[in-house]
């Protein structure tokens, strides 16, 4: 670990470089409780000068519709009180967003607050980027939902709060599966989704015209369908990779022969442009069936000209889904009194008003225990119940791994992926040197 530390501090120094001037780019996501102390009173020019509100800058990582209404939250912030203004400011990808921090705390100008992708914040705390929060929660962190706390915690040290967080779905064109005579709620194992894609898949003059089944070859996906065949990807001690076993190969496997008939299409396109691409052809009806992430509901139901069904992940051995999305960090380097102000304001944006405001919105899941139960959020619920599959789908939810190198492990692990997908090598040989290079960085 503290091998890993001193590798992490001088990958913010050579980031400083490589990432300055980095443009934006396109990505697919009332107070209550605890206070901070109040600063003491003084009197003359000093009091005048402590009256001036605090300013803080706040990054986030979700572009779209999704970052307007976060524009507007911190807009409504600003309104409600005079000590604290907030300068948002939208940095791309998480990708973008990691990178962007890290070379902003090599150079001494990182924001106050910021989202920070759940895989990541072990990472960030490991290397003291991150401030604890223990003592500005007094408590709080009780009313979140448990199965949203899991990647918030750094060895028994509270760093980040829930905010945008998702967990992959399976997205289905119901009026495709209707007119296969498949039930509509979709395929519940992978022998069914087996099943269900060769149904739906079309092809004309020896042309594939509709696939069934697609996702982008990802991590999260590949993830979620280890735990489905009862595997884990790191050791407890978060030093070994263990994906090169029966329950590492299974889900590989699983696309891999879904490929080869002819009934599963890989999006083309590196990380977030896969997923644009699946959701793209999801959308043209090119594809009856999908995995993306909950937090792309909102915009697809409003896009699609067809009837737009979600489920579970269809099991493998079992259910099993990463929770995914971001959490809101404080900065552990800006100042005292930017460090409250960053506190009252992710206290006021996870906080059960805005809560459900943010995912009636948006189609993130809500934080609170509270929200999850409260009338405005059942009756949406009534309404519209694909948004409530991934609440219920937390009853298999875990947390995403978070070693300090998981975010560069898991690079390695996709690119072996993709070989093996593309037919480049053997899922075998893939994944075996996914550990071989996984485990020489995770014991750096």
């Amino acid at each position: 670990m503290k091998k890993w530390k001193g590798m992490f501090l001088v990958l913010l120094v050579s980031a400083s470089s490589l990432f300055a001037g980095c443009g934006n780019t396109a990505q697919k996501e009332a107070n209550a409780g605890g206070s901070t102390p109040a600063p003491a009173q003084t009197s003359g020019s000093q009091a005048t000068a402590q009256a001036e509100p605090v300013q803080i800058n706040f990054w986030y990582s979700v572009g779209g519709k999704n970052g307007e209404k976060i524009e507007q939250m911190v807009k409504q912030f600003n309104s409600a009180q005079k000590d604290v203004v907030v300068k948002p400011s939208y940095q791309g990808s998480y990708y973008d967003n990691h990178a962007k921090v890290l070379a902003a705390v090599a150079a001494g100008n990182q924001p106050d607050v910021t989202m920070v992708e759940i895989g990541s914040v072990g990472a960030f705390a490991d290397a003291h980027v991150l401030e604890d929060l223990g003592p500005y929660t007094q408590g709080i962190e009780k009313r979140y939902i448990p199965g949203l706390l899991g990647n918030s915690y750094w060895k028994d040290k509270l760093y980040a709060i829930p905010f945008n967080r998702s967990t992959p779905l399976l997205y289905v064109n119901r009026d495709m599966l209707k007119a296969a005579n498949l039930d509509p709620a979709g395929p519940k194992t992978w022998d069914e989704l087996v099943s269900f894609s060769k149904a739906l898949t079309k092809k004309e003059g020896g042309k594939t015209t509709k696939y069934g089944f697609s996702t982008p070859i990802d991590i999260w996906f590949y993830e979620a369908l280890v735990m489905e065949s009862g595997g884990k990807m790191l050791s407890e001690d978060g030093k070994s990779l263990l994906i090169n076993s029966d329950e590492g190969k299974a889900p590989l496997q699983l696309w891999a022969g879904m490929i080869k008939d002819g009934i599963m299409k890989n999006p083309p396109g590196a990380k977030y442009d896969s997923w644009d691409v699946a959701e793209q052809d999801f959308l043209n009806q090119q594809v009856g069936m999908i995995f993306t992430t909950t937090g792309s509901l909102k915009s697809m139901q409003e896009n699609a000209k067809f009837d737009v069904g979600t489920a579970f992940l269809p099991a493998g051995k079992s259910y099993g889904v990463p929770t995914g999305g971001a959490n809101l960090v404080i900065l552990a380097k800006s100042p005292d009194e930017k460090k409250k102000a960053a506190w009252e304001f992710i206290k006021w944006m996870t906080d059960t008003p805005q809560s459900i405001d943010w995912s009636l919105a948006s189609g993130y899941m809500p934080v609170t225990t509270e929200a999850v139960s409260s009338p405005e959020m059942n009756k949406f619920y009534e309404q519209n119940p694909n948004f409530k599959v991934a609440v219920d789908q937390l009853q298999y939810g875990n947390p995403r791994p978070m070693a300090p190198g998981y975010r560069e492990l898991q690079e390695i692990i996709q690119n072996e992926l993709q070989r093996a997908i593309l037919g480049q090598t053997s899922v075998d040989d893939a994944l075996q040197k996914a550990v071989e290079k996984g485990n020489k960085m995770l014991k750096k």
